[in-house]
């Protein structure tokens, strides 16, 4: 049986949380209403990190990882996992797992009508100040892009790889993927997942990159968005 989700997983520096990703990957597997591999993409980390997720794709068939030669943030990671996808869908989470690989059930059953499904945090376990400054980088992205998302910083989302490859990624541009996927004339619908405290670990965005970096990051999806290019083709001599 051939596999028809990719899941990137992001990592930096989360050696304490991997064994956990392992774990509740291996569950998921079993469960999993479309056959999935996980595919983890290391940026730079300086713990170990790579080390470990070395362990794990040697002992599971369905884990498989590239790793950058130095840290280049988010961004990078998910366009990297998208460009290495060889699957009809790509999903993407965070290795700190304050998602649920389970809930990836809850999008695939939207995502034939759809081309990117996101998740929305329900009932958040983050501090209040974390809540807040997302609420309001979600107010401010939302009023830039119109894309109608809530929480487009909820680490649960699958996407047509076709769509997902011709996302154009620049650094902060994970933030604004639903309002990527619209330019291209896709559609895009938010679920309800759940969502869990951290358990190991350190967040890696304070309230700075949460706020001001997305503010800043709206004015270069509006640039984008003016020189986007976007074409059909309608026929071809290569049959």
């Amino acid at each position: 049986m051939e596999y028809r989700l990719t899941i990137v997983v992001p990592v930096y520096n989360e050696e304490d949380n991997l064994a956990r990703v392992e774990s509740e990957f291996v569950t998921y597997f079993k469960t999993a209403s479309a056959k999935s591999k996980v595919l983890f993409v290391n940026d730079g980390s300086k713990d170990t990190s790579l080390d470990i997720i070395k362990e794990i794709c040697a002992r599971n068939t369905d884990f498989e990882y590239i790793a950058f030669t130095e840290n280049c943030g988010l961004s990078a990671a998910i366009k990297a996992g998208f460009d290495h996808a060889d699957t009809e869908l790509v999903g993407y989470i965070d290795s700190d797992l304050q998602t649920s690989p389970e809930d990836f059930n809850v999008l695939i059953k939207e995502i034939g009508s759809y081309d990117l499904v996101t998740g929305v945090r329900a009932d958040r376990k983050d501090k209040f100040v974390k809540n807040m400054s997302s609420k309001i980088a979600n107010g401010i992205r939302r009023s830039f892009t119109n894309d109608g998302m809530d929480d487009t910083g909820c680490p649960l989302k699958i996407i047509k790889t076709e769509y997902a490859q011709r996302i154009p990624m620049f650094k902060g541009l994970h933030r604004f993927l639903p309002a990527m996927i619209l330019l291209q004339h896709g559609k895009v619908k938010q679920v309800p997942v759940r969502h869990f405290p951290r358990i190991a670990g350190e967040a890696k965005f304070g309230v700075w990159n949460r706020l001001v970096g997305p503010l800043m990051d709206c004015f270069a999806y509006l640039w984008m968005k003016k020189k986007y290019i976007n074409y059909k083709v309608g026929s071809t001599s290569r049959g």
